[in-house]
């Protein structure tokens, strides 16, 4: 059957796919649960429960409200009601989180793209309640997407390596350090004009990606993990038995030891993205050991 083939499709996507595709899925399950909750409200002529659901999982900009939904820091970039909202903002995500798994692998997405969402509405709310332009809204205002966290995802992939290139339609290949640029720049200079609250979430987003990329740089991981790549090991032991069943140590692995070293001072030299495919997969593998 077509529904059943479509569901074992999603369902093989979604078990073996990387993080990337299941943060789309996710979003986009979430967007059709509204969906049919509005077209029940619509047919029913009763809207309480739409918009009571709405508006807690959506992050307020009132820190006396924010004190009653705490949570909607975090739900609010899974939500999206409007199609092409979350249209642009997975092409975005799938676009330039392959490209930050090609360079840091899949482990990364889903905590960078939290913290990006949390830094976004961290940098809205404080915006809202400090700058005097949005005093007279902000105990109405509200702000829902994924774009900051995406954001996050397309400078971490635009500081990772800045010259990668992408194909864009009538315009041909262009490095996304350019894309990313411009695109926040747009955003940003709307904030006098149109949607305030998404361009600083957008602004909050990038910079969080960026500094990310920048700590990884410096030896420090806030999520633990690609740290350990950074960290000197003594050289690897390798012993054999004798007769008598003691262990005699065998000579120090001292190329392997060597080659780490000079991995690690081309890292502190020209950053983590500067290191070549087979420097990596060689980093990668000796820091399971």
């Amino acid at each position: 059957m077509l529904t059943g083939s479509i569901i074992g499709d999603i369902k093989y996507q979604f078990r073996y796919g990387n993080m990337v595709v299941k943060l789309i899925f996710v979003n986009i399950a979430v967007f059709a649960f509204f969906g049919l909750l509005l077209l029940v409200s619509f047919l029913t002529q009763s809207s309480t429960f739409y918009n009571f659901l709405l508006n807690e999982l959506q992050v307020t900009a009132s820190l006396h409200s924010l004190l009653y939904q705490p949570w909607s820091v975090f739900t609010y970039m899974f939500l999206h009601v409007a199609v092409f909202h979350i249209l642009f903002n997975m092409l975005w995500l799938y676009w330039f989180g392959e490209i930050f798994v090609l360079y840091l692998g899949d482990k990364k997405v889903l905590p960078l793209y939290i913290i990006g969402g949390l830094g976004g509405a961290l940098l809205y709310i404080v915006s809202y309640n400090l700058f005097p332009v949005f005093k007279p809204v902000v105990e109405h205002s509200y702000m829902l997407g994924a774009s900051a966290s995406i954001y996050a995802i397309v400078f971490a992939a635009a500081t990772l390596n800045p010259d990668h290139e992408i194909g864009l339609i009538l315009i041909g290949n262009v490095k996304i350090k350019y894309v990313a640029i411009v695109s926040l720049l747009l955003s940003v200079f709307t904030i006098p004009h149109d949607n305030p609250g998404g361009g600083i979430a957008h602004l909050g987003g990038a910079l969080t990606g960026y500094f990310y990329i920048v700590a990884l740089r410096s030896g420090f991981d806030p999520f633990g993990g690609i740290i350990k790549l950074f960290k000197r090991k003594p050289a690897v032991k390798v012993g054999y038995k004798n007769t008598d069943g003691k262990v005699a140590p065998l000579a120090r692995s001292k190329g392997e030891q060597e080659k780490v070293d000079e991995i690690l001072d081309k890292i502190a030299r020209s950053g983590y993205d500067s290191l070549s495919k087979e420097e990596r997969d060689f980093l990668f593998n000796y820091s399971k050991k």
